[in-house]
């Protein structure tokens, strides 16, 4: 009998001061609820997170850091993308 090896998952996690779900960590589960639920014992055992997100890792498509120059490069002559040129009112949060 051939044994399969389950998925990687990669786990992103809010916490309770965060607006924003991070990375912290990856795990082997044969499906997203048993990823969910392993997550949640691993990676909350102190009731810090609010927010649980699971990704299968051969979902997520990277961007290669030798080509990082060229790839990000033409972004920086696009100026206006840049948040210096608008006027932000107090009552707006999070920005």
């Amino acid at each position: 009998m051939i044994q399969q090896e389950w998925p990687l998952w990669e786990v992103f996690i809010r916490s309770k001061q965060g607006l924003d779900h991070k990375h912290v960590g990856s795990l082997h589960a044969a499906d997203a609820a048993m990823a969910m639920q392993n997550a949640r014992d691993v990676y909350t055992r102190r009731l810090e997170g609010v927010s649980i997100w699971v990704v299968e890792s051969r979902h997520i498509h990277a961007s290669n850091p030798d080509e990082a120059a060229e790839f990000f490069e033409p972004a920086a002559d696009k100026v206006y993308r840049h948040p210096t040129f608008y006027d932000v009112p107090d009552s707006i949060k999070h920005m």
